[in-house]
C-alpha cells in the first residue's frame, strides 16, 4: 500500500478550481499522511483528521470543497463526517475509502451525497481519478479487481468487525466451524 500512494499524476483531467480544499478523514495515520502529501503533490490545500470527531469539528470550521472520508473510524461512522460536510456545504464532492465494502454501505454513502466509494487499498491516482471525475462520467473497469478468494476474505473480516472481533458469533452468523474460522482470520489476506 505504501509503495502505491505515492505515484504522481498529471493534473488534466479536470481543474481544481480556486477552492482547492480537501479534508482527508482517516484513523490510519501512515495511510493518512502518505495521501496527504500525494494530494499536496496534485494541487490540494489538504487538512486531515484522525477521527470522527476531528472530521466533524473540521467540516464545521472549514468546509472543505473535496473529502476523502474512511468508512469505519476507531470513534465510530465516517457516514457521520459525510452527513456533517453535507450540512455545511453542499458541494463538496466526498470520496468514501474502506477496507471492508459492502454494497448497504455504499448504497449509504451515495445516498448521503459520496460521488464515489473505493475500496482500500486504493492508490493516490484513483482519489485524484474520483475526486476530479466529471458528473455523468463512467468509472473505468478497475485493472486488477480483487480475486473471489480476497472477496470472500473481505467478507469475513466485515462481519467479524461487526460482531465485535467475537470469533464465536461471526463463526455463527457465517454458519463456519469456529476453529476454521480461527484459520482463516489467522492467514495473511490473499491477493
Amino acid at each position: 500500500m505504501a509503495e502505491t500512494i505515492e505515484h504522481s499524476a498529471p493534473m488534466e483531467s479536470l481543474e481544481l478550481g480556486p477552492d482547492t480544499s480537501l479534508l482527508i478523514v482517516d484513523d490510519d495515520g501512515p495511510f493518512l499522511r502518505r495521501l496527504a502529501r500525494a494530494m499536496e503533490s496534485r494541487g490540494f490545500a489538504v487538512e486531515v483528521a484522525e477521527s470522527v470527531a476531528e472530521g466533524i469539528a473540521q467540516s464545521k470550521a472549514r468546509p472543505p470543497k473535496y473529502a476523502v472520508v474512511d468508512l469505519r473510524l476507531g470513534d465510530g461512522n465516517g457516514l457521520d463526517v459525510i452527513e456533517a460536510i453535507r450540512r455545511s456545504r453542499e458541494d463538496t464532492r466526498v470520496i468514501v475509502l474502506t477496507g471492508y465494502g459492502n454494497i448497504a454501505t455504499a448504497v449509504t454513502a451515495v445516498k448521503l451525497g459520496a460521488v464515489d466509494y473505493l475500496s482500500k487499498p486504493a492508490d493516490a491516482d484513483d482519489v485524484y481519478a474520483a475526486l476530479t471525475q466529471r458528473p455523468g462520467e463512467k468509472a473505468d473497469v478497475p485493472e486488477n479487481p480483487m480475486s473471489a478468494d480476497r472477496v470472500r476474505w473481505e467478507h469475513i473480516q466485515r462481519v467479524y468487525e461487526m460482531c465485535e472481533r467475537n470469533v464465536s458469533e461471526t463463526a455463527r452468523r457465517l454458519n463456519m466451524h469456529r476453529r476454521t474460522l480461527q484459520r482463516i482470520l489467522a492467514k495473511r489476506a490473499p491477493k
